[in-house]
């Protein structure tokens, strides 16, 4: 079989715009939580990003926060990604739950956190987390596995306690939402999308999409 040959109907369910809730925000949660249940590793995203002349890259990161402003994630400021935010600071993301044949699409502005709660949250990662927070200069080459690891041994060397400082170059940002689209599959690619896009007064307008 080629990779032409693949293909996957979608039969689960269907989506009608009096199933959503006027604020996307409160739909994705709904959606969240129903992923929660049959889903992995349901706040797995794909960020897009792109640099100064408009180069884009891709890579999966973690949700880890969801509230009025919109959806937050960390990251070392030093990597690829955090340079890119701080050139072009705009992004997109993806949420693809196969298991319920659905998916959210998300454009806007990404603004970053205040450092006390990039610090709050870097305190609840675990301790190997913390650690590798440092020992890693993320996206930068490294000539061998055996240095990353003597990295995190001195690493460890150096914070024998649990009591690990956030880097300075690492925190969080939060995309504040200008358009979030719903896609639920459907037969024949027949799928249903609707799309909500911000408003003056943040207020959200709601529309059916052709698939």
């Amino acid at each position: 079989m080629s990779i032409a040959d693949l293909r996957k109907e979608y039969t689960l369910a269907g989506l009608s715009k009096k199933q959503l809730d006027p604020d996307p925000i409160r739909q994705f949660k709904k959606w969240l939580q129903q992923a929660l249940e049959v889903v992995p590793e349901p706040n797995a995203m794909i960020l897009a990003t792109a640099d100064g002349t408009g180069g884009p890259s891709a890579r999966v990161v973690l949700l880890k926060g969801i509230d009025e402003r919109g959806f937050a994630f960390f990251t070392n400021y030093d990597s690829r990604k955090g340079k890119e935010l701080t050139a072009n600071p705009r992004a997109a993301m993806v949420f693809y739950w196969a298991q319920m044949e659905r998916q959210v699409c998300v454009r806007g502005d990404v603004l970053a956190l205040a450092p006390a709660e990039a610090e709050a949250y870097f305190k609840t990662r675990p301790r190997g987390n913390r650690l590798a927070a440092w020992a890693s200069k993320q996206s930068q080459p490294i000539p061998s596995r055996a240095e990353l690891e003597e990295c995190m041994s001195q690493v460890e060397a150096r914070y024998s306690d649990d009591n690990i400082p956030m880097p300075p170059y690492w925190g969080g940002y939060v995309l504040a939402p200008k358009e979030i689209e719903f896609w639920q599959g459907r037969p024949n690619r027949l799928h249903d999308r609707f799309c909500y896009t911000k408003q003056p007064a943040n207020q959200w307008r709601l529309e059916r999409l052709s698939p």
